[in-house]
C-alpha cells in the first residue's frame, strides 16, 4: 500500500494531507506554521519520517485563467526543495480554487451538526486534503484508460 503526503503551501502556514492508493482516498493531516515565513522543515522531516510516503504532492496556485503568479512560483520553488531534502518523488498538483471548495466543506459540516468552532489551519489542511484527493483521482483515472 502506497500513502502519499500532500501539501498546500502557503507563506504563514502549509497544510498538510495524507492518502493512500488503495481506497484513493485522503485525509487532513496537520497544518504547519512557517516562522519568518519560511518552511519548519524539522516538522515537514517528523512527518515524512512518521508517514513513510511513497511520493509527495503540492498543490500549485495559478490565476483562474491559468496564469502563473508569485505564490505559483513560490509554491514551485517548495516542491523542488521537498525533492531535494527528502529524494522523493514530487508531484504538482493545479490547486486553482482548493482553498475555497475547503471553507465550502467546513461550512457544510457546520451545517451538519459540527460545532467545532474553525480555525486558519482547519482551512490549510482541509485544501491539502482536497489537493491530493484530486491527485489520487486523477491517478485513478489514468489507469483506467
Amino acid at each position: 500500500m502506497r500513502c502519499f503526503l500532500g501539501f498546500d503551501f502557503g507563506l504563514k502556514r502549509i497544510g498538510v494531507a495524507t492518502g493512500q492508493e488503495i481506497t484513493g482516498t485522503a485525509q487532513a493531516l496537520t497544518t504547519i506554521t512557517n516562522p519568518q515565513q519560511k518552511p519548519d522543515w524539522v516538522a515537514i522531516e517528523k512527518l515524512i519520517n512518521e508517514w513513510k510516503p511513497h511520493a509527495l504532492v503540492i498543490g500549485v496556485p495559478y490565476h483562474l485563467d491559468g496564469k502563473v503568479f508569485d505564490m505559483t512560483l513560490a509554491a514551485q520553488k517548495f516542491g523542488r526543495q521537498l525533492n531535494g531534502r527528502f529524494n522523493l518523488p514530487v508531484f504538482e498538483m493545479d490547486e486553482r480554487l482548493s482553498s475555497r471548495e475547503a471553507e465550502a466543506e467546513i461550512a457544510r459540516q457546520r451545517q451538519a451538526g459540527n460545532r467545532k468552532k474553525t480555525q486558519k489551519g482547519d482551512i490549510d489542511k482541509m485544501a491539502a486534503q482536497i489537493i491530493l484527493q484530486s491527485w489520487l483521482q486523477q491517478q485513478e483515472h489514468s489507469k483506467n484508460e
